[in-house]
């Protein structure tokens, strides 16, 4: 491997493009595709979505892949090198979250799945802030993010690189209104695993306050300052 050439991307794919012979279409994607920040399209592109796609991965690096979505622009472009999407309360593990705090690398996949049907990769690095801090920062944010739900905190993305994902594989889905009362399915809770016992869960904490201080510094998450 120290023979590889140097260039953008991962050392693992100039491995596999000096193998299979494709350096030469690579540096031109490289070179034409791989932007620093977002362009203005990218902007647009980000402005009009409702979903993404999240990649994260621990500080040992076990993966962890999400997902988000809310109304257009629930993904808030501040700028062309940085961006920032709301949490909200959910099954308390903060599973990719926590990964953000150990390891900042994150990556976002917005997919247009209806009109255009291309995708964007945005890749960078990442930092958890309670929901009073970004708005101290930011107060244009948006207050109704999600059918009224207050964020417990923000993702913020500090852009390293933005790049096309092709449309060749990217089907056709129509929107339709989610459809209620279904019958026989089980609670979200439930779907996948036996029924928990009724129990009360004691200890929930504010998401904004988890950590204790003295870890603030050392694993990226910036609280509420009260």
């Amino acid at each position: 491997m120290n023979d590889l050439p140097a260039g953008p991307g991962s050392a693992g794919e100039r491995l596999l493009q000096s193998h299979l012979r494709t350096g030469d279409r690579a540096a031109d994607f490289y070179d034409r595709q791989v932007r620093p920040q977002l362009t203005a399209q990218m902007l647009d592109f980000i402005s009009r979505q409702t979903m993404v796609f999240l990649s994260t991965a621990d500080a040992a690096g076990n993966c962890d892949t999400g997902f988000r979505a809310g109304p257009p622009g629930f993904v808030v472009t501040l700028d062309a090198r940085t961006l920032t999407y709301p949490e909200y309360r959910g099954n308390g593990v903060h599973a990719g979250n926590g990964n953000i705090v150990e390891n900042p690398h994150l990556g976002l996949l917005f997919i247009d799945f209806t009109h255009h049907h291309i995708g964007l990769h945005v890749n960078g690095t990442a930092q958890v802030v309670g929901d009073a801090e970004q708005r101290r920062r930011y107060p244009h944010l948006p207050t109704d993010t999600a059918q009224s739900r207050k964020p417990a905190l923000w993702v913020h993305l500090t852009v390293d690189e933005a790049y096309v994902q092709c449309s060749k594989y990217i089907p056709h889905l129509e929107p339709a209104p989610r459809p209620r009362g279904l019958t026989n399915r089980p609670k979200d809770s439930d779907y996948f695993v036996s029924p928990a016992p009724d129990r009360h869960r004691s200890g929930d904490q504010d998401p904004g306050r988890e950590l204790p201080a003295r870890q603030h510094e050392r694993l990226r998450f910036v609280p509420d300052q009260t």
